[in-house]
């Protein structure tokens, strides 16, 4: 059904009916990229027979009935799928389902039939049950008196011991050797190929079997019976049906349209009722499928045609592509006019044309006695005549199959004559006097296919505004042509034509150096900017972590005072308890009054932030000095361990400090946390020294976030991940991404049916952090690999 509606393509110029066409494959695309749960198969095309069945005393067969179910089916799932489940969201795909009223007792009738496999049910009617029923019985009868049988041959030794019962013309038999085939009662009905054996169905079972053979013919005739009434319930609904059916193949045939943007990466530009041409990347499908075969890449193709600027000519070198600038415009543009979606960036705008007119190749004709030339001017003669300010014109190689300077005169007539007619057109030459046209015509602009004089290749590259050079001297030259010839060719060409083209490759190169320049500025320009703007914030994100830092660390020396007057209070009470010396108590005082002195006069570090503002004023932050901590070498003591001591676990590194001794067990504290073990699993460190807290400096800091960057990859590679475990990992890598200020990463997933690469889209749409994605280019990639940008 879907072929049908492409044979049926043709070119449209009413705005309105090729918009809604192109939405309907737009919207399917979408389907195919995001949602892609679409029907895809059992598109069966039952319009034939349902159109037999109108008629009355016919019935649909077994095998129909199973397609009429499959077909059914899908149909009912494409319906659904626009009206209940995603209403609303594909509103030119939606409005196609309005018209289509479905019986969904059919789908219940014929699953009341049919079974999973299309077989018909025991229970489709009590008649065919009871048939059933008795068949199977008297099957069940004929086995046992066949079994029967062929153990009261093998015991009479007319049958082999090794052998059971078979079957022949759909009847069940023995193989009774041939010498005793008399001494067996029965029908005999086939015989092996030696004739050693021969196949007897016994007469014991032979009236079941005639009974069987008439339970299978009425087991028949009650299924046609039951075909026949289902099919007096389906007649009424024929020719709504039919109109589903009609719905099914369109629906294929926009799918089919959608399945082949995708492939070839067609969207949908901006669309104006009017005629203009503004395409940004723009790329010929059928080279980009013979590029992508041999892994070749592919020159895409900038033009704009508008008001201002309607008819482009196009020249450069022989081979430099311009004979397929001019097929890539009239081919995207015609297929877009059949309701094709076609490659080029999404920003692109386009117009529509009424006319078409094209001159590409040899039409020369020996039965209308036209030669190359002749045919060309029966072209233009067409053109000048038929064109309008709604005509789109492709000319190749104006000018040529004649003498050059009157070839040349015509095309610059003809030309003028269409200029003169507002035509839109695009034409490739070489001639020098079609190439100066444009400073005299208004609407007439130049284009060069560019030419690398490094390499002596041409770049396929358009640009506008400047007439391109054949370079045949520089192409001559590096195909090794003899340089004698050159010179005297260059002699004879005369030094105008020579002083032209060299001045057309002169501009050509001081716009390409102009051009790279500008880009190199616009790199520099951007990277300054984005250097700037992580510079502000890490500014800011430093001094709150300065400020946070310094307020955490006199929140953290005021409790350390606190504890320390309360330490002090608690041993002055102890010693009081305890009648100590006065001398005595007056040391412990001083020691404990220098712990504090030394505390609240920890050195501290000043040092500068540099603000981003203008001539980057410098601002000072104050914060308490860290003193990296001392690695100490454990030494083993051997002596009793008591409260107080220093210990470790055998084989460990950690080291604690025992606070309570209890049998043979020890209570160790290390740092806030205690624990206790046998005393015997522990070894005593000698003159340890316990080690501060140490803050991680911001150095330190940088320095792990820049190491973590330098072994970042762009590229995260899911191809033949779980879909579980892909998406876990793809969380994880936008966090690190994002950590790391990382802006533009890559997930390569593969393209396969499409559903991982749908599931990581959906998960990328949730993520706050990722502020755009889309596909790769074609050339690098296409839809196999997503390309994601952070915030």
């Amino acid at each position: 059904m879907g072929r049908t509606h492409v044979d049926d393509l043709s070119f449209l110029a009413d705005f309105q009916h090729l918009n809604i066409l192109l939405q309907q494959t737009e919207e399917f695309r979408q389907i195919l990229l995001f949602d892609n749960f679409f029907p895809t198969q059992d598109y069966i095309d039952m319009r034939h027979v349902l159109t037999l069945l109108r008629a009355q005393g016919t019935f649909i067969e077994q095998e129909e009935l199973l397609d009429l179910k499959s077909s059914l089916g899908a149909i009912f799932s494409a319906v659904d799928f626009f009206q209940e489940k995603r209403e609303g969201k594909y509103p030119a795909l939606e409005k196609l389902c309005k018209n289509i009223i479905l019986n969904k007792n059919l789908i219940k009738q014929i699953d009341r039939i049919l079974d999973d496999k299309g077989a018909i049910r025991d229970g489709a009617s009590p008649e065919l049950q009871n048939i059933r029923k008795e068949k199977i019985s008297k099957e069940r009868a004929i086995l046992g008196r066949i079994r029967q049988a062929l153990i009261s041959s093998k015991e009479q030794g007319f049958t082999e011991e090794n052998v059971e019962s078979t079957i022949r013309d759909g009847r069940l038999v023995i193989p009774v050797l041939t010498a005793y085939k008399r001494q067996v009662q029965g029908l005999i009905h086939d015989e092996s190929a030696s004739g050693r054996i021969t196949y007897i169905e016994p007469a014991a079972a032979f009236e079941l079997n005639n009974e069987i053979r008439d339970l299978i013919n009425a087991e028949k005739r009650e299924i046609v019976k039951i075909l026949t009434h289902f099919t007096d319930l389906l007649r009424p609904d024929i020719d709504i049906l039919i109109e589903s059916y009609h719905f099914l193949g369109l629906m294929d045939f926009i799918r089919a349209k959608a399945a082949f943007a995708v492939d070839i990466g067609g969207i949908k530009p901006i669309f104006h009722d009017k005629t203009v041409i503004d395409w940004i990347d723009a790329i010929h499908p059928l080279l980009l499928i013979s590029h992508r075969k041999q892994c070749k890449s592919l020159v895409p193709l900038t033009v704009a045609l508008n008001e201002k600027e309607r008819i482009l000519v196009i020249s450069g070198p022989n081979a430099g592509g311009k004979s397929i600038c001019l097929k890539t415009i009239g081919l995207l543009q015609y297929m877009w006019q059949c309701g094709l979606l076609i490659p080029m960036k999404e920003n692109s705008m386009i117009g529509i044309f009424e006319k078409l007119f094209i001159d590409i190749g040899d039409q020369q004709s020996l039965e209308n006695d036209l030669s190359t030339y002749s045919s060309h001017l029966l072209n233009m003669k067409y053109f000048m005549e038929n064109s309008d300010k709604k005509t789109l014109f492709l000319i190749d190689e104006f000018g040529t199959g004649t003498e050059p300077n009157l070839g040349g005169a015509i095309a610059e007539a003809v030309l003028e004559n269409l200029n003169a007619k507002k035509v839109f057109g695009v034409v490739t030459t070489h001639y020098a006097n079609l190439k100066s046209l444009p400073d005299r015509n208004d609407g007439i602009v130049n284009g060069a296919m560019l030419f690398d004089m490094k390499e002596l290749k041409p770049t396929f590259k358009l640009r506008t505004g400047k007439p391109g050079s054949s370079f045949a001297f520089e192409i001559a030259t590096k195909i090794g042509f003899p340089k004698q010839i050159l010179e005297i060719a260059k002699e004879k060409s005369g030094l105008k034509q020579v002083d032209f083209d060299q001045q057309l490759q002169q501009l050509d190169i001081e716009k390409e150096k102009i051009e790279e320049g500008r880009k190199r500025l616009a790199i520099a320009d951007e990277f300054l900017t984005e250097m700037i703007g992580k510079y502000t914030k890490r500014h800011n994100q430093l001094e709150q972590s300065c400020r946070d830092t310094l307020h955490q660390a006199k929140l953290e020396a005021r409790q350390i005072v606190s504890k320390a007057n309360q330490l002090i209070e608690n041993t002055i009470r102890e010693i009081r308890e305890s009648q100590a010396e006065k001398e005595r108590t007056k040391e412990l005082r001083q020691i404990i009054y220098d712990f504090k002195k030394e505390i609240q006069t920890d050195p501290v570090e000043e040092f500068f932030i540099e603000q981003p503002s203008s001539g980057f004023s410098k601002k000072k932050i104050t914060a308490r000095k860290v003193e990296p901590a001392k690695k100490q070498d454990a030494i083993i003591d051997h002596s009793p361990i008591q409260i107080g001591d220093f210990v470790r676990l055998k084989g460990a590194t950690t080291v604690g400090k025992i606070s309570e001794l209890k049998g043979k067990q020890a209570l160790i504290a290390f740092d806030s946390v205690s624990m206790r073990m046998e005393i015997d699993r522990l070894e005593k460190i000698k003159n340890w020294t316990p080690a501060t807290k140490q803050a991680k400096g911001y150095a330190g800091v940088m320095k792990d976030i820049n190491e973590r960057k330098s072994q970042f990859s762009t590229i995260l590679d899911l191809r033949g991940m779980r879909a579980e475990d892909a998406l876990t990992m793809v969380d994880k890598y936008i966090d690190e991404a994002v950590l790391l200020s990382i802006k533009d990463v890559r997930i390569l997933h593969g393209k396969g049916n499409g559903i991982l690469r749908t599931m990581i889209r959906r998960l990328l749409a949730q993520n706050t952090s990722v502020v755009h994605f889309e596909d790769e280019s074609i050339e690098t990639g296409g839809a196999g690999i997503t390309l994601v940008r952070l915030d």
